[in-house]
């Protein structure tokens, strides 16, 4: 067994990501890693501090608010530091578990992007990409994917959109006019950014050498916890009712398998973006995996993270691709 080290994890503070990090806390002395939680600091940062120390671990809190770049970085630099100073073990596993449906796409991040872009796949594009070099191999880094990108039976039956891909920089573009009623749009963009993470994971792979292995988490269907907490009243009370149905996947549930993903010997093998839904791995769609537009969005997301970093809070007019 490799020494467990230390995991970060994103948006620890609540549902999945919150059972994930008490799963990791709650491990024998041997298999429990150090924690590094990184997410908007205050009360329920605080509070699951506490909760995994208690069961053992040794913890960092890191305060970060997702939708402003700057804050990701800032909170990559204290990672950095943590590790320099061995007041954390090496850094063996990131698990991108934060995320966000933002119920109007004209909803613009701090440096201008859209909000489900922005915090989804953009916050998290910018901290890996400032922490590789931090990772002691062997790595993993381990993304929260969703099979919503592709339309089935019962997504088209609930209603559920599909991905709309377009250029990164046109999906980091706020919309415009009047919003559409309903959450099409919302879901539109949703399905994209968890589109742009297969992508990302593909490319990232191959970026990242050998020393580090990427793979894909999908929580199956999860009805009722924070991620959709813009959404109507009415929506999301009957969401919280699905949520009651024998065999739909729940926090408590999925968390202990998101931790397994980033620190279990089962899991060791999988790379290259493998998608594993709840403990299968699974094939996914012939649309998630396209080179060319891999490349494409590693390319855009370095331009839009850098003119973030520079003070540019508005996605070029200019530029298009595929």
């Amino acid at each position: 067994m490799t020494e467990p080290g230390t995991v970060l994890i994103t948006g620890p503070t609540r549902n999945l990501g919150r059972y994930t990090a008490r799963s990791m806390a709650g491990r024998p002395a041997g298999y429990r890693p150090d924690l590094l939680l990184v997410g908007r600091a205050g009360r329920d940062l605080t509070a699951v501090g506490e909760e995994t120390r208690a069961l053992g671990a040794r913890v960092h809190e890191i305060g970060c608010d997702l939708a402003s770049l700057a804050d990701v970085r800032t909170a990559a630099a204290t990672v950095r530091e943590l590790l320099a100073a061995s007041a954390a073990r090496p850094l063996r596993a990131l698990v991108a578990n934060a995320g966000t449906m933002s119920p109007d796409t004209r909803r613009a991040s701090m440096d201008g992007y859209e909000m489900t872009f922005a915090v989804n796949y953009l916050a998290h594009a910018q901290l890996i990409g400032d922490l590789l070099g931090s990772f002691a191999a062997p790595a993993r880094v381990v993304l929260l994917g969703s099979n919503t990108y592709y339309a089935n039976f019962w997504r088209k039956l609930l209603s559920v959109p599909e991905a709309k891909w377009a250029d990164p920089v046109e999906l980091a573009r706020p919309a415009t006019g009047e919003q559409p009623p309903g959450m099409a749009a919302s879901g539109v963009a949703y399905s994209n950014a968890k589109l742009a993470i297969l992508y990302y994971a593909h490319e990232l792979q191959r970026r990242a050498g050998s020393g580090l292995n990427v793979s894909v988490f999908e929580p199956g269907w999860m009805p009722g916890t924070a991620l959709g907490r813009g959404a109507p009243k009415a929506l999301q009370t009957i969401s919280r009712a699905l949520g009651h149905i024998p065999g739909v996947s729940t926090p408590q549930r999925s968390g202990p398998l998101l931790a397994a993903m980033a620190l279990d010997d089962k899991w060791a093998h999988l790379r290259d973006g493998a998608f594993v839904l709840k403990t299968k791995p699974t094939e996914v769609q012939p649309i998630a995996h396209n080179p060319t537009r891999e490349q494409r969005l590693w390319e855009a997301t370095a331009d839009l993270l850098e003119r973030a970093e520079a003070g540019m809070t508005k996605p070029p007019a200019e530029e298009t691709g595929l």
